[in-house]
């Protein structure tokens, strides 16, 4: 039976003292950086992997990340904690991850559960207060991603211009009014696009009409369609992707056309918006680079690296307008009076 690699067979390829092996790996900062190359290509070519059970011991860190999200349904998040594993894997990190289920109360219970197995905390979309949030803050390092609060930590998806981006393209169409299909009260996304919109709106000359609060799923946009039918808009923006395929599914039982009868625009691209007939313009949310961002920051957080003036990092991520076949130029404004049995037309057919 081959026996395991030790950290003295690494020493001896390496040939260097096990101490300073033992540095490489715990403490990188106090090792010349060609001689923990040297270590480190050793380890490699003899499969050695250090315990990360002993270096806890050694360093007082456990090399866990804990990683909360408020739903993992929602194929935005799986999307996020891929580029976070891939980054966090790098630095040799492992991570716990938690689903908040959308209750503000639950996330900060995950994250004082997590402070003592993990070295910190990446927060997706937090869904907590300014109070609760410089609470938790105070149990473990914590950084946010797609969520401003103070000086913590922070990357941010530019939400906000990606809102500026759709209502351009929807005037330079042509349309003069649409719906925002709001999400969740609490969401700091949700806040920022609300934000893009109206500067947009007076940029572009668009009346934009706000409606919700919804919940960020497939069955609030089912609802939602119905409310901006009545509102008589000609295009339709809706807070994620997931709310707006089930707009896109309701405006068919209806029996109007997209995007002949009104345009539709969601955010954050996931997979299933290029797969749908019609494909869906959407907002692309840099979802796996952010994740990587996070982890770097948080990585930063720990080694002690912040800002020159003292503070910390607060990255923002460019997001970017993928038009596809659910956007066009308005039609005939459409009727809301609908009897359930016959597809609605538009007004002046």
């Amino acid at each position: 039976m081959k026996l395991a690699v030790t950290v003295h067979d690494v020493a001896r390829r390496a040939e260097v003292s096990v101490s300073t092996v033992s540095r490489s790996f715990t403490m990188p900062e106090l090792v010349q950086a060609s001689t923990r190359e040297r270590v480190l290509e050793a380890a490699r070519a003899l499969g050695y992997r250090p315990n990360r059970a002993a270096r806890s011991l050694i360093t007082g860190r456990t090399a866990n990340i804990g990683v909360v999200v408020p739903d993992l349904a929602n194929p935005f998040f799986p999307s996020v904690v891929k580029g976070i594993q891939a980054r966090a894997r790098e630095s040799d990190y492992a991570i716990f991850l938690a689903d908040s289920e959308e209750d503000p109360r639950l996330e900060a219970e995950l994250i004082y559960a997590m402070a003592k197995q993990v070295d910190g905390v990446i927060v997706c979309s937090a869904r907590m207060g300014d109070a609760d949030l410089k609470r938790v803050s105070e149990s473990t390092p914590l950084v946010l991603l797609n969520r401003r609060y103070a000086n913590l930590p922070a990357v941010l998806m530019d939400t906000a211009d990606g809102s500026r981006q759709a209502v351009q393209h929807l005037a330079a169409l042509g349309h003069t009014r649409c719906a925002f299909l709001s999400g969740p009260p609490t969401s700091w996304s949700n806040k920022e696009r609300r934000r893009g919109l109206r500067l947009a709106a007076r940029a572009f000359g668009v009346e934009v009409v706000e409606l919700g609060p919804f919940a960020p799923n497939f069955d609030a946009g089912l609802q939602a369609a119905d409310i901006a039918i009545a509102a008589e808009v000609g295009a339709i923006v809706a807070f994620n992707d997931l709310m707006a395929l089930g707009v896109l599914s309701r405006l068919n039982q209806r029996g109007l056309s997209v995007p002949d009868d009104v345009s539709v625009v969601g955010f954050d691209d996931i997979a299933m918006a290029s797969m749908i007939t019609p494909s869906l313009t959407t907002v692309a949310m840099p979802t796996e680079a952010s994740g990587r961002a996070a982890v770097e920051s948080l990585v930063d957080q720990l080694a002690g690296r912040g800002d020159a003036d003292g503070g910390q990092h607060q990255r923002s991520v460019p997001t970017q307008l993928i038009v596809r076949a659910s956007t066009a130029p308005p039609g005939h404004p459409v009727s809301n009076q609908w009897d359930g049995r016959k597809p609605l037309s538009r007004k002046g057919r």
